[in-house]
């Protein structure tokens, strides 16, 4: 399984926000130089984060981001569903566009359906809370 970069910004925008202290608000410039990822993508990621109601805009001069909800309340596996366009793994996973002729009678589709249900059972098990563990770490790390 890959996920997009879509999700994989989605995530990191959360662990970053995660890492800050006291309800303190970052910036998407800041959270792009801490990876060294395109401002751009990250303010569509950060848009999209807000109507999930998992970050809080604050407009204004002294404004920023910051989550919505505790990080032990966001789950990884909610996040990775809404933020992925689609699970087609294979070809037969995508009904409509499905050409392969041996569907009907394949066992690879199941084995695949299993291996992705499974993978999605241990992403949610976790929360931003679970995965940050150490703020302090994080931080170190990524405000420099």
């Amino acid at each position: 399984m890959r996920l997009t970069n879509y999700t994989d910004y989605s995530l990191r925008v959360l662990l970053y926000l995660a890492t800050l202290k006291n309800n303190e608000l970052a910036n998407i410039k800041q959270i792009a130089d801490a990876y060294s990822i395109s401002k751009n993508h990250l303010m569509k990621v950060t848009y999209e984060l807000g109507k999930m109601g998992l970050v809080e805009t604050i407009r204004g001069r002294n404004g920023g981001i910051r989550l919505a909800k505790a990080p032990e309340d966001i789950n990884i596996g909610k996040i990775v569903r809404k933020t992925e366009e689609d699970f087609h793994m294979v070809e037969c996973f995508d009904a409509k566009n499905n050409q392969c002729v041996i569907t009907p009678v394949c066992g690879l589709k199941h084995a695949l359906w299993k291996a992705l249900q499974a993978y999605m059972t241990v992403l949610d098990g976790y929360t931003v809370a679970d995965l940050v563990g150490d703020p302090d770490a994080y931080r170190n790390l990524l405000l420099k």
